[in-house]
């Protein structure tokens, strides 16, 4: 039972993502020529991010309490819904209402998924779980902007909005016949104890994840909205490559997560994280320094290695402590929550700084956060154990 529950998590995230990423590469550019500013396509991504934050924390905990499948398949049926209506939609305004209603519904999605396979998560095997799981994410966020640059060079942009929608409906209809009714989900087979969100928030090992995970996001950001419109503009490259150098990073991620997520069940958790975080501010880096398409996929690859190294390591230390805290749900929620901060702290702020300062300065500006972000995540971690040898003493 419990690996046929992960094999159709597993599809159902695969399929749903693949239609996103189908979208992610092109709306920057379709916004571009609608007329929006930087600020506006950094508002088109950011209402996403934004919507998702504030009802994150609450499905998380909702799906602690009355079971994951409910909101699993509802999240699903309206990402179907809202890829349809993306269709319809030919304005800047519309383009940023529609992505609201999408961030609402990827809240329903993703962290309830993920607090789904901590549920049926050994011990001890947090990082390789995680780590296989995971591969679902990246592997399809990198297929997705390569067959939507496909899709929209041989057909047309519509195809592609249509393509994200079929994706969805066939995840719905895969979660809706193969994932167990809700009264036998492991999680409604515990006794439910109700838990704060802000006791999670103010513990130590928390924050430094969520501090990484934010900065890593914003990074991610930057990258996703921006890098399309840059490559379009100054390079000239067209939808088929824009998609390969959005997909090549994350490809190279999601490719490491299984192996990675297995070192990470036999070492220092920690060790990869800040690695990693150090070779995605290099990658970022670089990638403003790019000459072309090789350059940039070379820089590109690079923040995905970093990526690959410390995200298996993140996840299983968050599972770790969802178990510790009896609330997978939210801390998964929470987590995401900090995900999508940064998603919109680096739409947005990409969006301002293109303007104010050029395209090009977004991507050191992302390196200064990553570092950031990763030393914060050392500090945090160093001030937990410095407390704990106190407590013993």
């Amino acid at each position: 039972m419990e690996k046929k529950i992960f094999t159709t998590l597993f599809l159902a995230v695969f399929a749903n993502i693949t239609g996103v990423g189908i979208v992610v590469p092109l709306l920057p550019v379709y916004a571009k020529n609608l007329g929006a500013s930087g600020f506006y396509i950094g508002l088109i991504f950011g209402a996403f991010s934004l919507s998702r934050t504030f009802l994150l924390p609450v499905f998380g905990k909702l799906s602690d309490k009355h079971g994951r499948k409910p909101f699993i398949t509802t999240g699903l049926f309206a990402y179907f819904l809202v890829s349809i209506a993306f269709i319809f939609s030919d304005t800047v305004p519309g383009l940023i209402f529609i992505r609201f209603l999408h961030g609402a519904a990827s809240a329903m999605l993703l962290p309830v998924i993920q607090a789904y396979v901590g549920d049926l998560t050994k011990d001890g095997k947090e990082g390789i779980t995680m780590g296989i799981f995971n591969i679902s994410m990246f592997t399809s966020l990198s297929l997705g902007p390569l067959l939507g640059g496909f899709i929209n060079d041989k057909f047309s942009l519509e195809y592609a909005f249509l393509s994200m929608g079929m994706f969805a409906l066939f995840a719905f209809f895969l979660s809706v016949i193969f994932l167990p009714k809700t009264s036998d989900e492991s999680i409604r087979n515990k006794a439910y104890k109700p838990y704060k969100l802000m006791k999670i928030m103010k513990n130590k090992v928390f924050a430094g994840l969520a501090v990484f995970r934010f900065s890593y996001t914003t990074c991610i950001g930057i990258i996703w909205c921006f890098l399309p419109v840059y490559a379009d503009q100054k390079f000239s490259m067209n939808s088929t490559l824009i998609g390969i150098l959005v997909m090549s990073g994350v490809f190279t991620s999601g490719i490491m997560h299984a192996p990675i997520g297995y070192l990470s069940d036999k070492m220092n958790k920690k060790i990869l994280v800040f690695t990693g975080g150090i070779i995605c501010a290099i990658g970022l880096l670089l990638t403003g320094f790019g000459t072309g398409f090789y350059s940039i996929l070379g820089a590109v690859i690079i923040f995905g290695l970093g990526g690959g190294i410390s995200m298996p390591s993140i996840m299983a230390l968050a599972v770790i402590h969802g178990k510790n805290e009896n609330a997978m749900g939210g801390v998964m929620s929470l987590l995401t929550v900090a995900h999508s901060l940064g998603m919109l702290a680096g739409s947005v702020l990409a969006g301002i700084i293109m303007d104010l300062r050029g395209l090009k300065s977004a991507f050191p500006t992302g390196f200064a956060i990553m570092i950031t972000g990763t030393f914060i995540f050392l500090y945090l971690d160093h001030v937990k154990k410095t407390k704990d040898q106190q407590a013993v003493e």
